[in-house]
């Protein structure tokens, strides 16, 4: 499913944690880790040692992919490393484009002012931009990662680019063997008490109920055997958080509209939301993918 991994690293210990999960993934899929680090041309990184101009944070980047790389050979993990110039989440994108990456990881935060281009900004930037299915990992102290997933979230407005990501979803649950959760919110909070609105309130839960009946029928057709559908009523996100907490999910996959440009996010702004607070990692595929 995944030959090559970019791995977009800047060797904070959260970062850390991610380099041991993607390396988890990786073993299980036979796939290539590509540590990338990418010195901020945003920044004032340039100054000058015995004549030349050297770039501190190339520098140091080299020094970083390279203790990476040596923890991925302790693994056991198939790896390659690279350290570019650029501004942060377009360079993350563009060169898993150019080098043909079948998954972006990456965690949404990092220590201020060392892992600039991997704070939650930066992340959900690449997950806006990147044509490449995007796996964050937000990484707390009160946290854990757990692969394999054996319990997969799968969120869906019933749209079409929220089935095709389901669909990308289901290939991973199928060969994960894991139990699948399919969800659609229905977000009547804008809804008043009139005739017209409770005739929308009922067509709302019909779409959302279409919409996982969709999905369980597609993981059933991969031969998932466990699938479990949630029409929930209020707030998206926190519909999908309570969701991942009380069926202890270990993952969640659900689908972006990347436009560059534009930067717009599926589900309005749920997609992003959910990168930013899921305690759980979060995969995220547009429509391109």
């Amino acid at each position: 499913m995944y030959e090559t991994i970019l791995l977009p690293y800047d060797g904070s210990e959260g970062a850390s944690e991610v380099l041991h999960h993607a390396s988890e993934i990786a073993h299980w899929a036979d796939a290539t880790i590509r540590v990338l680090y990418v010195a901020d041309t945003t920044r004032d990184s340039v100054t000058v040692v015995e004549g030349h101009a050297v770039d501190v944070l190339e520098r140091e980047g080299e020094d970083i992919v390279d203790e990476a790389a040596k923890t991925l050979d302790t693994l056991g993990v198939s790896h390659e490393t690279d350290v570019v110039q650029g501004n942060p989440a377009p360079t993350i994108v563009e060169y898993a484009e150019q080098y043909e990456q079948d998954l972006i990881v990456m965690p949404t935060h990092g220590r201020e002012g060392i892992s600039r281009y991997l704070m939650g900004s930066v992340s959900e930037k690449v997950v806006r931009l990147s044509p490449v299915p995007v796996l964050t990992v937000r990484m707390r102290p009160d946290e854990t990662l757990v692969f394999p997933y054996e319990r997969i979230l799968v969120p869906t407005d019933g749209s079409a680019a929220a089935t095709h990501a389901a669909e990308r979803t289901l290939s991973l649950a199928a060969t994960l063997g894991a139990t699948v959760h399919a969800i659609s919110v229905v977000d009547d909070s804008a809804l008043g008490p009139d005739v017209r609105s409770t005739k929308a309130g009922k067509e709302n839960e019909r779409a959302a109920t279409d919409a996982v009946e969709t999905v369980a029928s597609a993981a059933e057709e991969r031969g998932i055997e466990k699938v479990v559908s949630h029409v929930e009523h209020g707030a998206p996100v926190e519909a999908i958080l309570d969701c991942i907490e009380s069926n202890d999910v270990h993952a969640v996959g659900m689908g972006t509209t990347g436009r560059r440009g534009t930067d717009r996010i599926l589900l309005g702004s749920v997609a992003e939301k959910t990168v930013r607070s899921a305690p759980v990692p979060v995969l995220t595929i547009t429509e391109s993918a």
